[in-house]
């Protein structure tokens, strides 16, 4: 027989309650040391997707009801022009050639170039209407340009415009605009003046 203690328990039980109690200390002890380092990682995931893949961004958006197929097209200093039929230069990549409705899984009309790097010297952005199947009159498109000098820095705007496009086979210079050794926008350095890109051909 197994002597009580002076709540009337034996030691069996005393020791079921204390292993009990220790193992729970211990879970709870793990999750607080562990808390910080979840929120630190999920931190450090949203910030790593909100980070722009380049230096430079250019942005092209149109109306999602249009069956439309707008083409970006852009030219880094120095390297060769960027569009639907060469999507790679030295400095920028199309990540997305938008087809309006064609092989698109959503209604979203939107195409994005990003550079590597920020070499000085002047930028050109500009729009082409490749096929307007719903023969609207005239497209909108905003076109919006963004730089971030470093991945600890956050991507700024310095450029937007909105333009209209009104017959197929139009090409538009959005903007022209110069950057500085540090990436800054160049001081009355930007401008409209009309400077084809969509015609070069590779040599």
């Amino acid at each position: 027989m197994q002597p009580l203690d002076e709540d009337g328990g034996d030691d069996a039980d005393i020791v079921f309650r204390d292993l009990i109690m220790l193992t729970l200390s211990g879970f709870v002890t793990i999750a607080v040391l562990l808390l910080p380092h979840i929120g630190e990682s999920r931190a450090k995931t949203a910030s790593e997707s909100a980070a722009l893949p380049g230096n430079v961004m250019i942005e092209a958006r149109w109306p999602d009801n249009l069956d439309t197929d707008v083409d970006l097209w852009v030219q880094a200093p120095g390297d060769v022009p960027v569009g639907y039929s060469n999507k790679g230069g030295a400095v920028f990549n199309l990540l997305r050639d938008d087809l309006g409705e064609i092989a698109d899984a959503t209604r979203m009309n939107y195409e994005v170039s990003y550079a590597r790097g920020l070499p000085a010297g002047e930028y050109t952005v500009n729009l082409h209407l490749y096929r307007n199947s719903t023969h609207a009159g005239r497209v909108p498109v905003t076109v919006v340009a963004s730089v971030k000098r470093s991945p600890q820095e956050s991507s700024r705007q310095i450029l937007a415009s909105t333009v209209e496009l009104t017959r197929e086979g139009q090409e538009l210079t959005v903007f022209r605009f110069r950057l500085d050794g540090s990436g800054d926008l160049v001081a009355g350095s930007v401008s409209t003046l009309q400077r084809p890109l969509r015609e070069w051909q590779p040599s």
